[in-house]
């Protein structure tokens, strides 16, 4: 009973802590929602003059590379698994035998899945323990893709997270992240400009291009992280939840078991006060 106890304890600290990391990270999510729109509208102004099937053939060809937002640690359900199999599911249509594919798993436990199925994980990053070390993650791998891009020969990434719906749900999500895939920048043009002055731009349009694509890389990268850590905040609430209540059934059917045997006690040892009396009786 004392170590039933210990562990609601223990399960009550981490529920309370999952329930306010979601909240963390789903306004880092929301605080982006401004941030990416001026880079979407920056990026259709940029493009809206290239033919679309010109402006992706810039970034086509080359190896395949993924990346894919899991945990460091568990007590979060199937979070990690259904991350895993979604990303191996896709990668059997997308990407070429898994000896030629170059994998960054952001999280022990995916990383752990992946070389368990037969994945070579190229490189392991540590999850972001707060929403204000994101970014510092992002530029990581963000300046890792660059050197893979330029030494590796790899042109196209995909991105495989839990995008975050609810506190109880998510769903694994995948991303094609290079090539940029320009339809929608250029499917822009059907919704009215925000302001009554057309944009004009005065620097290159390569030099504008490409920080804007920069910018874009990093806010995608950013979302992902943050929907993937509010994922598994939720899924570990959950499953805190329901530990609380199996924890709490154990101990009902252990306090039950203690009283029974606590009443065969007291029984027991009052049999044989009586036995003893009576015995005593007969012999006076």
């Amino acid at each position: 009973m004392g170590s039933l106890e210990e562990l609601g304890s223990l399960v009550r600290s981490m529920k309370a802590l999952a329930a306010s990391s979601i909240h963390q990270y789903e306004r880092a999510v929301h605080s982006l929602t401004g941030y990416y729109r001026t880079v979407e509208l920056g990026l259709h102004v940029v493009l809206r003059d290239m033919p679309q099937a010109a402006a992706e053939a810039r970034s086509a060809g080359g190896r395949f590379a993924a990346i894919l937002f899991g945990s460091d640690y568990g007590l979060c359900g199937r979070f990690n698994e259904d991350l895993v199999e979604h990303a191996l599911e896709q990668m059997q249509a997308l990407a070429p035998p898994p000896r030629e594919r170059l994998l960054l798993a952001v999280g022990a436990r995916p990383a752990a899945l992946l070389e368990r199925a037969g994945q070579n994980v190229e490189q392991q990053l540590l999850v972001p323990a707060a929403a204000s070390a994101i970014t510092a993650t992002v530029r990581r791998i963000l300046l890792l893709l660059e050197d893979w891009r330029a030494h590796r020969g790899v042109g196209h990434v995909h991105l495989f997270y839990n995008r975050h719906f609810s506190t109880r749900r998510y769903q694994p999500l995948g991303l094609q992240l290079l090539p940029v895939t320009t339809h929608h920048f250029h499917s822009l043009t059907e919704e009215p400009w925000p302001s009554h002055v057309l944009p004009m731009f005065t620097l290159s349009r390569e030099q504008l291009l490409l920080a804007l694509l920069q910018q874009y890389f990093f806010v995608t990268l950013f979302r992902a992280c943050a929907e993937s850590l509010a994922s598994e905040n939720g899924s570990r609430l959950t499953a805190m939840q329901l530990a609380e209540k199996n924890l709490a059934e154990r101990h009902a059917e252990v306090t039950a078991a203690y009283r029974r045997r606590r009443q065969e006690s007291i029984t027991t040892e009052l049999l044989d006060v009586l036995v003893g009396f009576e015995t005593a009786r007969e012999r006076g």
